[in-house]
């Protein structure tokens, strides 16, 4: 009994690690490409459907505002990634990158491209696959948080 105990705690601190780096490298990979002009193209219908974005957009343009996105993401992936060293950052970087998957998700609300035209509401299209996959980044976001948390309480 205490050997599946054993290989169960091995098996989840190896998932824990996994999906900790496997975050973190989403979230920075997505911030870098913020930089690229497509990427700008491609957040456009996501950005200026939102009620707080769409403001963001008019005062800074598109380009400086998928910039500050990006940057905002690269601070949060690399504050993820420092769990060794700094648990309690690490843990401030899961909940901002909580915020940061909250608010994509409001963009199924905001959004009309996300559906594909005439087929229902629950008819997503390419875009809306691309937001609703951060309900799953959402809930990796907070088992890092905890996980960050106790490491924090550890030390």
């Amino acid at each position: 009994m205490g050997t599946r105990h054993a290989s169960a705690d091995g098996l989840a601190s190896v998932g824990h690690s996994v999906l900790r780096s496997a975050l973190a490298t989403n979230i920075l990979w997505i911030g870098a490409l913020k930089f690229k002009q497509y990427e700008v193209e491609n957040d456009e219908p996501l950005v200026t459907s939102s009620p707080l974005f769409s403001r963001f957009r008019e005062k800074l343009g598109a380009q400086k505002l998928n910039r500050l996105i990006g940057i905002t993401e690269l601070t949060v992936g690399s504050l993820i990634a420092a769990k060794p060293l700094a648990p309690r950052a690490s843990a401030l970087g899961s909940f901002g990158a909580v915020g940061m998957f909250l608010t994509t998700l409001s963009f199924l609300a905001t959004t009309p491209e996300v559906r594909q035209e005439k087929q229902g509401i629950l008819s997503l299209s390419l875009l809306g696959q691309f937001v609703l996959k951060d309900t799953v980044l959402l809930g990796a976001a907070l088992l890092t948080a905890a996980d960050s948390l106790r490491a924090a309480r550890h030390r």
